[in-house]
Protein backbone atom coordinates (compact mmCIF):
# COMPACT_ATOMS: atom_id res chain seq x y z
CA UNK A 1 0.00 0.00 0.00
CA UNK A 2 1.49 3.11 -0.96
CA UNK A 3 2.23 5.91 1.53
CA UNK A 4 -0.96 8.54 0.03
CA UNK A 5 -3.28 5.87 0.96
CA UNK A 6 -5.85 7.13 3.42
CA UNK A 7 -6.79 5.40 6.83
CA UNK A 8 -10.30 4.55 8.36
CA UNK A 9 -10.50 3.64 11.43
CA UNK A 10 -13.52 1.13 12.67
CA UNK A 11 -13.53 1.57 16.59
CA UNK A 12 -16.47 -0.78 16.82
CA UNK A 13 -15.38 -3.47 15.27
CA UNK A 14 -13.11 -5.78 18.43
CA UNK A 15 -11.23 -8.26 16.22
CA UNK A 16 -11.89 -11.06 19.31
CA UNK A 17 -15.33 -10.70 19.43
CA UNK A 18 -17.15 -13.61 16.95
CA UNK A 19 -19.97 -11.14 15.49
CA UNK A 20 -17.73 -7.82 15.23
CA UNK A 21 -14.74 -9.56 13.26
CA UNK A 22 -17.04 -10.93 11.07
CA UNK A 23 -18.76 -7.09 10.75
CA UNK A 24 -15.56 -6.49 9.68
CA UNK A 25 -15.21 -9.02 6.58
CA UNK A 26 -18.52 -7.80 5.80
CA UNK A 27 -17.44 -4.06 5.64
CA UNK A 28 -14.37 -5.44 3.87
CA UNK A 29 -16.57 -6.76 1.32
CA UNK A 30 -18.48 -4.50 0.57
CA UNK A 31 -16.79 -1.19 0.05
CA UNK A 32 -14.67 -2.94 -2.52
CA UNK A 33 -18.52 -3.97 -4.03
CA UNK A 34 -19.56 -0.35 -3.90
CA UNK A 35 -16.12 2.01 -3.92
CA UNK A 36 -15.41 0.15 -7.02
CA UNK A 37 -13.09 3.04 -8.12
CA UNK A 38 -11.06 3.21 -4.81
CA UNK A 39 -8.42 0.70 -3.86
CA UNK A 40 -8.88 -1.27 -0.28
CA UNK A 41 -7.08 -2.63 2.07
CA UNK A 42 -7.66 -3.91 5.84
CA UNK A 43 -5.56 -4.39 8.79
CA UNK A 44 -5.76 -4.11 12.71
CA UNK A 45 -4.06 -2.55 15.34
CA UNK A 46 -4.14 -3.62 19.16
CA UNK A 47 -6.19 -1.85 20.84
CA UNK A 48 -6.02 -2.79 24.84
CA UNK A 49 -6.71 -6.35 25.01
CA UNK A 50 -7.95 -6.94 21.58
CA UNK A 51 -7.47 -5.12 18.17
CA UNK A 52 -9.92 -2.74 16.15
CA UNK A 53 -10.17 -3.01 12.24
CA UNK A 54 -8.58 -0.30 9.67
CA UNK A 55 -9.63 0.41 6.82
CA UNK A 56 -7.06 1.56 4.35
CA UNK A 57 -8.43 3.15 0.68
CA UNK A 58 -6.50 5.14 -1.65
CA UNK A 59 -8.99 8.28 -1.79
CA UNK A 60 -10.46 9.39 1.41
CA UNK A 61 -13.72 7.94 2.43
CA UNK A 62 -15.85 10.17 5.26
CA UNK A 63 -17.26 8.18 7.83
CA UNK A 64 -20.69 9.40 6.63
CA UNK A 65 -20.48 8.90 3.47
CA UNK A 66 -19.18 4.97 4.33
CA UNK A 67 -22.41 4.37 6.33
CA UNK A 68 -25.01 6.00 3.88
CA UNK A 69 -23.27 4.05 0.93
CA UNK A 70 -23.38 1.07 3.01
CA UNK A 71 -27.05 1.46 3.95
CA UNK A 72 -28.10 2.20 0.88
CA UNK A 73 -26.26 -0.80 -0.53
CA UNK A 74 -27.47 -2.92 2.24
CA UNK A 75 -31.11 -1.91 2.18
CA UNK A 76 -31.52 -3.20 -1.41
CA UNK A 77 -30.68 -6.98 -0.72
CA UNK A 78 -34.34 -7.12 1.17
CA UNK A 79 -36.15 -9.60 -0.17
CA UNK A 80 -33.37 -10.40 -3.20
CA UNK A 81 -33.81 -14.22 -4.11
CA UNK A 82 -30.66 -14.79 -2.32
CA UNK A 83 -32.45 -14.31 1.34
CA UNK A 84 -35.82 -15.12 0.44
CA UNK A 85 -35.21 -18.86 -0.81
CA UNK A 86 -37.17 -20.21 2.28
CA UNK A 87 -37.22 -19.82 6.38
CA UNK A 88 -34.13 -21.72 7.16
CA UNK A 89 -31.49 -23.14 5.28
CA UNK A 90 -31.93 -26.67 6.10
CA UNK A 91 -34.15 -27.44 2.50
CA UNK A 92 -34.35 -30.11 -0.02
CA UNK A 93 -31.33 -31.02 -2.63
CA UNK A 94 -34.08 -30.52 -5.32
CA UNK A 95 -34.60 -27.01 -4.13
CA UNK A 96 -31.24 -25.92 -3.35
CA UNK A 97 -30.31 -26.68 -6.44
CA UNK A 98 -32.47 -24.59 -8.77
CA UNK A 99 -31.50 -21.53 -5.95
CA UNK A 100 -27.64 -22.19 -6.89
CA UNK A 101 -28.36 -22.54 -10.26
CA UNK A 102 -30.11 -19.30 -10.42
CA UNK A 103 -27.56 -17.55 -8.70
CA UNK A 104 -24.96 -18.98 -10.85
CA UNK A 105 -26.51 -17.26 -13.80
CA UNK A 106 -27.23 -14.12 -11.99
CA UNK A 107 -23.25 -14.05 -10.97
CA UNK A 108 -22.50 -14.91 -15.16
CA UNK A 109 -24.84 -12.19 -16.72
CA UNK A 110 -23.93 -9.88 -13.99
CA UNK A 111 -26.93 -8.94 -12.10
CA UNK A 112 -26.06 -10.42 -8.77
CA UNK A 113 -22.77 -11.51 -7.75
CA UNK A 114 -23.77 -11.62 -4.08
CA UNK A 115 -26.18 -14.34 -4.45
CA UNK A 116 -23.70 -16.92 -6.28
CA UNK A 117 -21.11 -16.03 -2.89
CA UNK A 118 -24.40 -16.26 -0.59
CA UNK A 119 -24.90 -19.43 -1.75
CA UNK A 120 -21.49 -20.71 -1.64
CA UNK A 121 -21.48 -20.17 1.69
CA UNK A 122 -24.75 -21.43 3.15
CA UNK A 123 -24.32 -24.76 2.06
CA UNK A 124 -24.19 -27.31 -0.48
CA UNK A 125 -26.08 -30.53 -2.34
CA UNK A 126 -22.66 -32.47 -2.53
CA UNK A 127 -23.79 -33.40 1.24
CA UNK A 128 -27.14 -34.40 2.45
CA UNK A 129 -28.62 -36.05 5.32
CA UNK A 130 -30.35 -39.04 5.68
CA UNK A 131 -33.58 -37.09 5.10
CA UNK A 132 -32.18 -35.75 1.60
CA UNK A 133 -31.69 -32.31 2.74
CA UNK A 134 -28.75 -30.01 1.92
CA UNK A 135 -25.83 -29.66 5.16
CA UNK A 136 -25.58 -25.81 5.70
CA UNK A 137 -22.78 -24.34 6.50
CA UNK A 138 -21.10 -24.62 10.59
CA UNK A 139 -22.37 -20.88 11.41
CA UNK A 140 -25.96 -21.52 11.40
CA UNK A 141 -27.25 -21.12 14.79
CA UNK A 142 -31.30 -21.86 14.32
CA UNK A 143 -33.46 -23.54 12.70
CA UNK A 144 -37.01 -22.28 13.18
CA UNK A 145 -37.06 -23.43 16.76
CA UNK A 146 -38.63 -20.16 18.94
CA UNK A 147 -39.43 -18.93 16.22
CA UNK A 148 -36.04 -18.48 15.35
CA UNK A 149 -35.34 -18.72 11.90
CA UNK A 150 -31.82 -18.11 9.97
CA UNK A 151 -32.55 -16.87 6.73
CA UNK A 152 -35.99 -14.86 7.64
CA UNK A 153 -34.00 -12.92 10.01
CA UNK A 154 -31.56 -11.96 7.62
CA UNK A 155 -33.88 -10.82 5.57
CA UNK A 156 -35.90 -9.13 8.29
CA UNK A 157 -32.26 -7.68 9.16
CA UNK A 158 -31.64 -6.16 5.81
CA UNK A 159 -35.26 -4.45 5.31
CA UNK A 160 -34.81 -2.72 8.98
CA UNK A 161 -31.29 -1.79 9.77
CA UNK A 162 -30.92 1.93 10.15
CA UNK A 163 -27.55 4.22 9.34
CA UNK A 164 -27.28 5.24 12.93
CA UNK A 165 -27.11 1.41 13.89
CA UNK A 166 -24.32 0.95 10.82
CA UNK A 167 -22.37 3.86 12.52
CA UNK A 168 -22.79 2.42 16.22
CA UNK A 169 -21.58 -0.96 14.80
CA UNK A 170 -18.65 0.38 12.82
CA UNK A 171 -17.28 3.19 15.16
CA UNK A 172 -18.86 2.57 18.60
CA UNK A 173 -19.28 2.32 20.89
CA UNK A 174 -21.43 -0.72 21.55
CA UNK A 175 -24.94 -0.16 23.33
CA UNK A 176 -26.41 -3.14 22.99
CA UNK A 177 -29.85 -1.58 22.52
CA UNK A 178 -31.55 -3.19 20.14
CA UNK A 179 -34.30 -6.06 20.13
CA UNK A 180 -34.53 -9.11 17.70
CA UNK A 181 -32.94 -10.29 14.94
CA UNK A 182 -30.01 -11.48 16.21
CA UNK A 183 -28.02 -13.87 14.57
CA UNK A 184 -26.28 -15.17 17.80
CA UNK A 185 -22.66 -14.64 16.80
CA UNK A 186 -22.19 -12.44 19.48
CA UNK A 187 -20.93 -14.42 23.10
CA UNK A 188 -23.62 -11.80 24.31
CA UNK A 189 -26.18 -14.25 22.75
CA UNK A 190 -25.50 -16.65 25.02
CA UNK A 191 -28.19 -16.31 27.94
CA UNK A 192 -27.91 -19.47 29.60
CA UNK A 193 -29.46 -19.11 33.89
CA UNK A 194 -26.19 -20.45 35.51
CA UNK A 195 -24.58 -17.46 33.29
CA UNK A 196 -26.16 -14.66 34.97
CA UNK A 197 -27.03 -13.11 38.07
CA UNK A 198 -30.01 -14.06 37.30
CA UNK A 199 -33.26 -15.48 35.01
CA UNK A 200 -32.85 -14.21 32.22
CA UNK A 201 -36.10 -15.68 29.83
CA UNK A 202 -38.35 -12.94 30.47
CA UNK A 203 -35.78 -9.98 29.84
CA UNK A 204 -35.92 -9.17 26.33
CA UNK A 205 -32.93 -10.33 24.34
CA UNK A 206 -30.45 -7.10 23.63
CA UNK A 207 -27.97 -6.98 20.70
CA UNK A 208 -26.17 -4.97 18.02
CA UNK A 209 -28.33 -4.57 15.02
CA UNK A 210 -25.54 -3.01 12.90
CA UNK A 211 -22.75 -5.45 13.19
CA UNK A 212 -25.36 -8.13 12.86
CA UNK A 213 -26.28 -7.36 9.85
CA UNK A 214 -22.84 -6.46 8.14
CA UNK A 215 -21.32 -9.83 9.69
CA UNK A 216 -23.85 -11.56 7.11
CA UNK A 217 -22.10 -9.92 4.09
CA UNK A 218 -19.19 -11.44 6.06
CA UNK A 219 -20.50 -15.05 5.33
CA UNK A 220 -19.78 -14.36 1.60
CA UNK A 221 -15.83 -14.32 2.58
CA UNK A 222 -16.44 -17.87 4.23
CA UNK A 223 -17.68 -20.73 1.59
CA UNK A 224 -18.43 -23.88 2.18
CA UNK A 225 -17.28 -27.84 0.20
CA UNK A 226 -18.09 -30.84 0.48
CA UNK A 227 -14.73 -33.05 2.69
CA UNK A 228 -14.72 -36.58 2.85
CA UNK A 229 -18.09 -37.01 4.52
CA UNK A 230 -19.33 -33.94 5.50
CA UNK A 231 -19.76 -30.25 5.38
CA UNK A 232 -16.58 -28.31 5.78
CA UNK A 233 -16.65 -24.67 6.52
CA UNK A 234 -13.95 -22.23 6.01
CA UNK A 235 -12.26 -21.60 9.26
CA UNK A 236 -13.81 -24.71 11.53
CA UNK A 237 -12.60 -27.77 13.05
CA UNK A 238 -14.34 -30.51 13.95
CA UNK A 239 -18.48 -31.34 13.41
CA UNK A 240 -19.85 -31.94 16.74
CA UNK A 241 -21.94 -30.52 19.04
CA UNK A 242 -18.97 -30.66 21.89
CA UNK A 243 -15.78 -30.31 19.28
CA UNK A 244 -16.57 -27.80 16.59
CA UNK A 245 -14.39 -24.39 17.11
CA UNK A 246 -13.79 -21.41 14.67
CA UNK A 247 -10.39 -19.77 14.25
CA UNK A 248 -9.73 -16.79 12.21
CA UNK A 249 -6.54 -14.70 11.96
CA UNK A 250 -5.70 -11.02 13.14
CA UNK A 251 -3.28 -9.33 10.85
CA UNK A 252 -0.91 -5.67 11.59
CA UNK A 253 -0.35 -5.41 7.55
CA UNK A 254 -2.90 -4.02 5.40
CA UNK A 255 -3.99 -6.65 2.53
CA UNK A 256 -6.17 -7.11 0.25
CA UNK A 257 -9.58 -8.87 -0.50
CA UNK A 258 -7.49 -11.86 -2.01
CA UNK A 259 -5.08 -12.25 0.06
CA UNK A 260 -7.87 -11.61 3.15
CA UNK A 261 -9.64 -14.34 1.21
CA UNK A 262 -6.71 -16.82 1.19
CA UNK A 263 -5.59 -16.12 4.68
CA UNK A 264 -9.19 -17.01 6.18
CA UNK A 265 -8.79 -20.73 4.36
CA UNK A 266 -5.23 -21.04 5.90
CA UNK A 267 -4.74 -24.41 7.04
CA UNK A 268 -2.15 -23.41 10.08
CA UNK A 269 -5.51 -21.81 11.86
CA UNK A 270 -7.18 -24.64 12.47
CA UNK A 271 -4.34 -26.38 13.94
CA UNK A 272 -4.83 -27.42 17.73
CA UNK A 273 -1.96 -24.98 18.30
CA UNK A 274 -0.82 -23.11 15.30
CA UNK A 275 3.02 -22.75 14.97
CA UNK A 276 4.04 -19.00 15.83
CA UNK A 277 6.65 -19.54 13.12
CA UNK A 278 4.36 -20.12 10.04
CA UNK A 279 1.67 -17.77 11.53
CA UNK A 280 4.76 -15.08 11.72
CA UNK A 281 5.55 -15.81 7.74
CA UNK A 282 2.04 -15.07 6.66
CA UNK A 283 1.87 -12.10 8.48
CA UNK A 284 -0.39 -13.20 11.22
CA UNK A 285 0.19 -12.23 14.93
CA UNK A 286 -2.70 -13.66 16.35
CA UNK A 287 -4.68 -16.37 15.93
CA UNK A 288 -8.01 -16.51 17.67
CA UNK A 289 -10.58 -19.25 17.92
CA UNK A 290 -13.60 -19.14 19.51
CA UNK A 291 -16.61 -22.62 20.15
CA UNK A 292 -19.84 -23.01 18.95
CA UNK A 293 -21.67 -24.50 21.46
CA UNK A 294 -25.61 -25.92 21.30
CA UNK A 295 -28.05 -24.85 23.88
CA UNK A 296 -31.50 -26.79 23.52
CA UNK A 297 -31.80 -26.16 19.87
CA UNK A 298 -30.17 -22.94 19.42
CA UNK A 299 -26.42 -22.18 18.65
CA UNK A 300 -24.27 -19.89 20.28
CA UNK A 301 -20.26 -18.68 20.22
CA UNK A 302 -17.76 -18.34 23.39
CA UNK A 303 -15.62 -15.64 24.11
CA UNK A 304 -12.64 -16.05 21.70
CA UNK A 305 -9.49 -16.99 23.14
CA UNK A 306 -5.73 -16.32 21.73
CA UNK A 307 -4.11 -19.96 20.35
CA UNK A 308 -1.14 -18.66 18.22
CA UNK A 309 0.83 -15.72 18.14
Amino acid sequence: MNTKSHKLHLNGLNGANPVAFLAAMGAFRLITEVFTERTARLSWIPAGSSWTAVLHTSEKIEPGQLVETFHKHLASRANSPALTVADNLKMPASQFRVYTNDATFAWMNGSDSAWAEFAAAFGSDGVLDDEGMIEDTAFRTMSGAGHQHFLKFMNELARDTSENQLTEALFGPWQYRDVGFSMRWDPEDDRRYALRWFNPSGDAARNVRGANRLAIEGLRLFPTMPSMTYLATTGYSGQKANNTFWSWPIWEVPISLDTCRSLLAHAELTKPQPASNVCRAIGVVAVLRSQRITTGKFRNFTPAQVVGS
